[in-house]
């Protein structure tokens, strides 16, 4: 991957990125680049949408709270992270807030919230999520930015997963594993070749004994453990993400 400008500001755009199309900025948008980052006329910014990869922009202010965006050059043309989905029991707030944006910094291309037995939230702002998925792409230079899937329970996901997405193998972090070392197996499932996956992450009590006997029943799963410490979830998620990435993902790339 070209390595960034991180010292231009970035902005996430939901419009088709061409040579010579001029943006016209929401009024939100415009408020942030005119009067929170202080950018003028002629100002230069990157800008991404997600699919069509990054392109310098040039600013044209046109009011105190209005402006348009105008593209100059891709410099980066679009990329595919590994095909990694995160899915994870949702956490309060603040916590849910970090473990999305490393979610995202560690290169998961969509995370879906999970309902288990002791899950603590019963509720998931996936706006919230979204403008998190968003801040922390604009913020570390990365362009394919992860999907917010729909909150499902354990149980319907398990029970349809043959059906939605029956190449994908799931990747159980089961903090009862009786091993404690999880490179072992990452590696051998690395020597099978590329294929999508899945890292799921339990809630800040653990998976449910029934919970763990559906996972462990299932051929696409496979449980790997996450050290010999309790991690809290939001810790658990830079753990596993960083050791599938390591093995099994774009790291090596």
């Amino acid at each position: 991957m070209t390595r960034y400008d991180h010292k231009m500001q970035r902005l996430h755009l939901r419009h088709i990125l061409a040579a010579g199309a001029v943006i016209e900025a929401d009024r939100a948008q415009a408020n942030y680049l005119i009067n929170v980052l202080r950018l003028g006329e002629g100002d230069q910014l990157l800008v991404f949408n997600g699919s069509d990869g990054e392109w310098l922009a040039r600013l044209n202010v046109t009011g105190r709270r209005a402006c348009s965006i105008e593209l100059v050059e891709q410099v980066r043309e679009q990329t595919v992270s590994a095909d990694i989905q995160y899915l994870f029991a949702p956490l309060k707030h603040a916590r849910l807030d970090y473990m999305v944006q490393k979610a995202v910094e560690m290169g998961a291309s969509a995370l879906r919230p999970v309902m288990t037995q002791h899950t603590q939230a019963s509720r998931v702002n996936l706006e919230r999520m979204e403008a998190n998925v968003i801040e922390a792409a604009e913020q570390c230079g990365i362009i394919s930015v992860p999907g917010v899937l729909e909150p499902r329970s354990l149980k319907d996901l398990i029970g349809g997963w043959a059906k939605a997405d029956p190449a994908r193998r799931l990747l159980f972090c089961d903090e009862a594993e009786d091993s404690q070392n999880p490179l072992a197996e990452l590696t051998r499932l690395a020597a099978q070749g590329p294929q999508p996956l899945a890292v799921l992450i339990g809630p800040e009590g653990g998976f449910s004994e029934e919970e763990r006997a559906l996972l462990r029943a299932q051929p696409f799963v496979t449980p790997i453990p996450l050290g010999p410490r309790i991690l809290r979830a939001d810790t658990a998620a830079v753990a596993a993400l960083t050791m599938v990435q390591a093995t099994l993902g774009d790291w090596g790339s």
